[in-house]
């Protein structure tokens, strides 16, 4: 590994190899970057300094003065994670490993606009903290995640349809008027794909994580990064026409599309024309547990229609997990059991072949934990950190 060892960006870059929690030396350092032993031990003492890395317990010596080992230490600095959903908001303060230390979640209608919506943010943001005995100058990111499309250079939302008033507010301007420190905002499907990879597939460089509930949606993970697209709208398949869909309207002015067919309201929708009570997609998911065998097919044909859809992904994107979540994916293996029967049937072998389609393992957390690892990559990134050395 190559480590620029002039000037401040150095110690931002050596951070980088302690990150993992693995207890190092300052020979084991300087060993794996092939700088010189004083280079290490400054960029060691900057690096305390800033209380980011901890002397632990020490190694067993070989002769004279036992050496000294360093690895991150995750209670440093806090970083505060957002999930903002249609209904719903989720706030979790996290450490710098992504471990949640504290969480709240409560309604909220997206609707209410940005700023009741984030001076909610703000305020339960302070008190969370204050709960855990830290406050926020403890704070060295935000990460957040909403249901909208978002322009990452910005963060602002881009017309985003079920967010009225929110079309290109600046949230990190404002947000950054009450918590003074760096935020970052994405969709809310890019976050938790972003969760699910940190929880359960950390080696995986080739990740989709689709969501199902009042909508239906995609992160794609591919050569382990995530990628957005030109406009940010990368992996909404919710609006991908689907052949049995013809004629569906959908809300956003087009017939037909995946959203309109295998959504939670669209399943409830056809249950209903059934002659089954069903007026949203939590009724169906009770449905479904409860052995209802309209319910059940309907909700493995809504797994097939997702299932043509990402047919077609896997042949563009070639990954080697599909996560299923979102609210929907509670039904468990139904809803999934369609998707792997169209997938795996109508695939080329070889694009199947090591593809595993699963429930997502993070569930509920996906969004929270992924708001926190895009705050703490870029809270400790080597340029963020060679600004603070340099300040």
């Amino acid at each position: 590994m190559s480590i620029d060892s002039t000037g401040v960006s150095g110690v931002g870059q050596l951070f980088q190899l302690l990150r993992d929690g693995v207890p190092r030396t300052r020979a084991e350092l300087a060993k794996s970057t092939g700088l010189a032993r004083s280079t290490i031990a400054a960029r060691v003492d900057e690096l305390m300094r800033m209380g980011l890395i901890t002397p632990i317990a020490e190694t067993v010596s070989t002769g004279g003065r036992p050496p000294s080992q360093f690895a991150l230490n995750p209670g440093a600095r806090l970083v505060l994670a957002a999930d903002i959903g249609a209904s719903h908001a989720t706030l979790a303060v996290t450490d710098l490993a992504g471990s949640i230390l504290i969480e709240h979640s409560e309604p909220l209608d997206v609707t209410l606009g940005p700023v009741p919506v984030l001076t909610w943010m703000v305020e339960r943001a302070g008190d969370l903290l204050a709960r855990i005995g830290r406050s926020t100058s403890d704070l060295a990111a935000i990460g957040m995640g909403i249901p909208g499309p978002v322009e990452h250079s910005t963060g602002q939302p881009v017309n985003p349809p079920i967010m009225p008033g929110w079309d290109r507010f600046d949230v990190p301007g404002w947000t950054r008027q009450h918590l003074d420190v760096p935020v970052l905002v994405d969709n809310d499907v890019n976050i938790m794909a972003l969760g699910e990879r940190a929880i359960a597939w950390p080696g995986v460089e080739h990740l989709m994580f689709v969501k199902v509930a009042t909508g239906i949606g995609s992160g794609v993970i591919s050569g382990g990064l995530l990628q957005r697209g030109a406009q940010g709208i990368a992996g909404d398949i919710g609006h991908v026409q689907v052949a049995r869909g013809a004629g569906v309207p959908c809300h956003c002015g087009n017939k037909g599309c995946l959203e309109a067919l295998a959504s939670g309201p669209a399943i409830a929708r056809t249950l209903r024309a059934q002659g089954v009570p069903a007026e949203s997609g939590n009724d169906v998911v009770e449905l479904v547990k409860r052995g209802n065998i309209d319910a059940i097919q309907a909700v493995r044909q809504a797994g097939r229609d997702i299932g043509e859809v990402l047919t077609t992904c896997v042949s563009l994107v070639n990954p080697s997990v599909i996560a299923i979540g979102g609210s929907m994916a509670r039904v468990g293996e139904h809803l999934i059991a369609g998707v792997r029967e169209v997938v795996y049937t109508r695939s080329i072998p070889l694009a199947t072949e090591h593809l595993a389609i699963v429930q997502s393992a993070a569930g509920e957390n996906a969004a929270v934990l992924g708001a926190s690892m895009l705050a703490i990559e870029h809270a400790l990134s080597p340029d963020t950190l060679a600004s603070l050395v340099s300040a």
